[in-house]
């Protein structure tokens, strides 16, 4: 049965960062499409960030994660993780992993097949 779990969430302070993993099982992560997803308060959900494959060149990014976003995979351990740094109060929600066989464009949410149970990101002085 393919699951995912997330981790990492918590409290923290503007310009601090956080890293949020994403433990996959059931299935080998490297060959799929990951997302990952932020949903506000009162707000729908949206992509943060993405990759087609564990290949970077494939990596996509939302305007507001540039230059302060990264999602590596560690394949031997089937993770993936969400680093964020410079974080500011926009960036509070909840955040979901979330894997497809494929899905271009990755940002798009409506195309994903398995999902974590999200991990709340508050960023608050």
């Amino acid at each position: 049965q393919p699951r995912l779990v997330e981790s990492g969430g918590g409290l923290v302070q503007p310009g601090g960062s956080l890293r949020l993993s994403c433990v996959a099982s059931g299935f080998p992560l490297y060959h799929y499409t990951i997302g990952w997803f932020r949903q506000a308060p009162g707000k729908e959900r949206e992509g943060a960030s993405c990759s087609l494959s564990s290949n970077e060149a494939s990596t996509s990014y939302a305007d507001s994660g540039k230059g302060r976003f990264t999602i590596p995979r560690d394949n031997a351990k089937n993770t993936a993780y969400l680093q964020m740094n410079s974080l500011n109060p926009g960036d509070t929600g909840v955040y979901y992993c979330a894997v497809v066989g494929y899905n271009d464009p990755c940002l798009n949410h409506t195309g994903y097949a398995e999902w974590g149970q999200g991990a709340q990101v508050t960023v608050s002085s």
